[in-house]
């Protein structure tokens, strides 16, 4: 018998592992559509866009108690509709709190807004439905949407329906679905433009946009098409982008980069080297987000994202499926995308290629409110417009201004709070919601850059001239990056930190030298880079702005050094 033991030990011992069989990463096409998760399950149990019938005919009626979790905290989104935080839970509360804990008995609504591109008539509606069911709350995001707060279910019903009256909707403003379609703020109208893209922006929009087949995505996708050379959709950071260029050969089309996003594993976007035809836009865009939809990772949801499998699969393998699975035919080879030649965030005042102008506008860190959206429409019509635009900057673009108008348009905006010729601080800062409404954030944000912005005016002032043309501080109440931190010169992702007295407070980790394409960084993009240990509290946010800005000015290679540059390679000793 010992014998024999020893046989089958010796035998056990060379005997090869077998090897485990991976997880499946709940990829349609390959591992089947059972939902592997909870997320999964009430999307495959009920359409997200079946919830508007229960809004209008059952919660609407019941109110805020009769909603049940899946359509509260899921299907709603679908409709742009989030839970809002409620008042008085601290930061340090967030992660330790149940959703019932956290949430209130209000909504955050998005109003999408594709391309960014509203009539007068459509500001005004979301500003009188502002004052009337939302406090008079308003806020443009870095994605051209506006989002309102305080809304009540019972009232959803009659906001879409003037929503939908002037040729708005809220439809997949959020959710695990094709999310608003950035486009460049001046598309038909500067006249540097290689090409206008609202023809195709339009011709996506309305023709998936709702589209059952396309609203059950792993997680969200997000969409930029512009055709102006200043690069003015943040295309790096989309799941796909589309950007004019000239081919020597073959004319105007368009660059296209997939897999990009940013959160808590920022990736930039990658070109996937094709030229794509104006004719083959909407056709790239369809193959794209179903390569999403049925190769996309579903079982975890911190990895559902585009760029996941972009990262697995590389652009050569996402071309030779895309062109072979989905379109049927073969994209021409693309050609080197130019650098930017001017800023993409369109603020102040513009010559249009039809001889009139149009007015970029800096409501500070996106807050603004329903009165001065009715205002603004007013203001615009009296100077002959009846466009406005909103950017990925938080800014607003009034149109078709003559020459003879511009005078008196401004005088009446800064009146309302608003500048065509804000300071750098003013212009350049990003915030995003922050714990005032998010039930995700940790700190204030908005009224934390506000503060930051006013007092660092007049700290600088002494310096102003020597300020660099472009400096821009995102502020991010999580580590989601919604207000896009890791591409800032200096980004501050909100967090509970200790101070050396050893008191929790509210604070900042700070990412510094991030880039994005634009006129003065080459049209490179780069992730921010972290100091072991750097974090800043929330009261000393602006000791260390004043602190490090006057370091970069007085050790700076050149004038020209921009602020990115500089921190990349700055010693360390410098950027605390």
């Amino acid at each position: 018998m010992a014998k024999s033991l020893t046989q089958q030990d010796k035998a056990a011992a060379t005997k090869k592992p077998t090897p485990r069989s991976a997880k499946p990463n709940g990829q349609w096409k390959i591992d089947g559509t059972e939902p592997l998760n909870d997320n999964e399950r009430f999307k495959l149990e009920d359409n997200g866009l079946n919830v508007r019938e229960r809004i209008e005919n059952e919660y609407s009626k019941e109110g805020f108690d009769s909603i049940p979790a899946d359509d509260l905290r899921g299907r709603m989104r679908w409709w742009g509709m989030y839970t809002q935080r409620k008042q008085g839970i601290d930061g340090g509360r967030t992660a330790k709190l149940s959703p019932e804990e956290l949430e209130d008995h209000y909504f955050m609504l998005r109003v999408r807004i594709d391309g960014g591109q509203l009539t007068t008539e459509q500001v005004r509606v979301i500003g009188e439905i502002s004052q009337e069911f939302a406090r008079d709350t308003a806020d443009i995001t870095d994605r051209q949407n506006i989002q309102l707060h305080w809304v009540q279910i019972e009232d959803a019903p009659e906001i879409w329906r003037r929503l939908e009256a002037v040729g708005l909707s809220t439809t997949e403003a959020c959710g695990d679905v094709p999310r608003v379609i950035l486009g460049s703020p001046v598309a038909g109208v500067d006249a540097d433009e290689l090409i206008d893209p609202t023809v195709y922006i339009e011709e996506i929009k309305e023709k998936f946009i709702g589209d059952p087949d396309l609203s059950n995505l792993p997680r969200k996708f997000k969409t930029a098409i512009t055709g102006n050379p200043s690069h003015d959709v943040v295309h790096e950071i989309n799941d796909i982008s589309l950007v004019a260029v000239n081919h020597p050969e073959l004319g105007v089309g368009f660059s296209f980069w997939v897999g990009g996003g940013l959160s808590t594993n920022p990736k930039l976007a990658e070109n996937v080297g094709v030229f794509v035809k104006p004719e083959q836009v909407t056709d790239v865009w369809l193959g794209t987000i179903k390569i999403f939809r049925d190769y996309g990772y579903r079982r975890l949801r911190n990895r559902a994202r585009m760029k996941f499998l972009i990262n697995d699969w590389g652009v050569e393998k996402f071309r030779e499926v895309l062109e072979n699975e989905y379109l049927g035919y073969s994209l021409a080879d693309g050609i080197e995308m130019p650098a930017p030649t001017k800023s993409g965030d369109h603020v102040g005042v513009f010559a249009q290629k039809d001889g009139k102008n149009f007015v970029g506008l800096n409501p500070t860190v996106g807050r603004i409110s329903g009165t001065t959206l009715v205002k603004l429409a007013e203001l615009a019509e009296a100077a002959g417009s009846k466009r406005v635009r909103t950017t990925p900057y938080q800014k607003i673009l009034v149109l078709d201004v003559p020459d003879q108008e511009i005078d008196a348009l401004l005088e009446g905006i800064e009146e309302l709070g608003l500048t065509a010729n804000p300071s750098i601080f003013r212009r350049n800062t990003i915030a995003c919601t922050g714990i005032e409404y998010c039930k995700l954030a940790i700190v204030d944000t908005k009224k934390t850059a506000i503060d930051a912005i006013d007092q660092l005016e007049k700290r600088l002032e002494d310096v102003k001239e020597e300020l660099p043309q472009q400096f821009n501080v995102f502020i991010n109440g999580c580590p989601n990056a919604c207000a896009r931190t890791q591409t800032a010169d200096i980004g501050l992702k909100g967090q509970i930190i200790t101070t050396d007295e050893g008191e929790q407070v509210p604070g900042f980790q700070v990412h510094l030298g991030g880039t994005l394409a634009d006129y003065l960084n080459a049209g490179s993009g780069n992730v921010g880079k972290t100091v072991r240990g750097l974090k800043v509290a929330s009261a000393d946010l602006v000791d260390y702005l004043e602190r490090v800005l006057r370091k970069y000015l007085d050790t700076r290679s050149t004038e020209e050094e921009t602020f990115a540059v500089w921190a990349q390679s700055a010693d360390e000793e410098l950027l605390v």
